[in-house]
């Protein structure tokens, strides 16, 4: 099989997908890192599709309009946002969901500081953008709403109505709030997944990728000491202190028998 960047293909395999190996305890963080990079995916994900849909109603709804009568209908807060909301799905599933991947089958490679640094940077980096988009998308969906250029408030709602869905008061779309509400959650999600990536690379960087109920004895634990040569005094006995220290009785010299 072959093998890209230091990574053997033959190791993406579905049996990596089986409980016993996703929330192997062998790997440090492992089961929490399964876990919590999901979270932020889903939600991000779920948040960008529900938000698509809703753009793409407004959309429509616009040239509808447009096309009947030729008045231009003002939504471009939401198709705005919703179009950073996509973006931001995107850049969190890419970040998170490609650690989840790489971890999953190939949780014991080596990256160079260069790569690692740019995992942190990424994770960090998404994660605000995740929060700057549930601010703005709260913001104009509780606050904002279509509107139709140069009719009367009367004329507007009449043409709203005679197009249909979707509603032009961003709130009062089920799919608007849907939209908002779980971009929070995942908002959450990417930044505990940020943190946790932070600390599992710094563990990797220093005690390897098990964890430490796994890991192999150190070098210092293991090693074996080599023999060192005791002073002796004249008499033919230990120093107290030597003797004290290796557990020996400093006793007298005995006189000769007979003597």
């Amino acid at each position: 099989m072959a093998v890209i960047w230091g990574l053997d293909l033959k190791e993406i395999q579905w049996g990596k997908f089986k409980s016993a190996n996703m929330f192997d305890k062998k790997y440090h963080l492992r089961t929490t890192k399964m876990i919590v990079y999901q979270i932020a995916m889903i939600l991000c994900v779920i948040s960008e599709s529900v938000g698509t849909a809703a753009l793409s109603d407004y959309v429509d709804q616009q040239d509808g309009i447009q096309t009947r009568t030729g008045l231009h209908v003002e939504n471009n807060a939401y198709v705005g946002i919703a179009s950073y909301n996509i973006f931001v799905g995107i850049a969190v599933a890419t970040i998170f969901g490609s650690a989840f991947f790489f971890d999953l089958f190939w949780p014991e490679r080596k990256e160079s500081p260069s790569v690692r640094l740019a995992w942190k940077i990424c994770s960090v980096v998404v994660s605000f953008m995740a929060l700057a988009d549930a601010i703005a998308t709260t913001v104009i969906v509780a606050t904002k709403r279509a509107s139709i250029k140069g009719v009367t408030p009367e004329e507007e709602a009449f043409y709203f109505r005679q197009n249909g869905p979707p509603n032009p008061i961003y709130r009062h779309n089920n799919e608007c709030l849907t939209s908002t509400i779980l971009i929070w959650p995942g908002m959450i999600a990417s930044f505990a997944s940020a943190y946790i990536m932070w600390k599992s690379i710094q563990h990797d960087d220093i005690h390897g990728p098990y964890s430490s109920k796994y890991r192999s004895k150190s070098p210092e634990a293991g090693s074996i000491d080599m023999p060192v040569s005791k002073p002796v005094e004249p008499n033919g006995n230990l120093p107290a202190t030597t003797a004290a220290a290796h557990g020996y009785a400093h006793s007298q010299p005995q006189p000769y028998p007979g003597t």
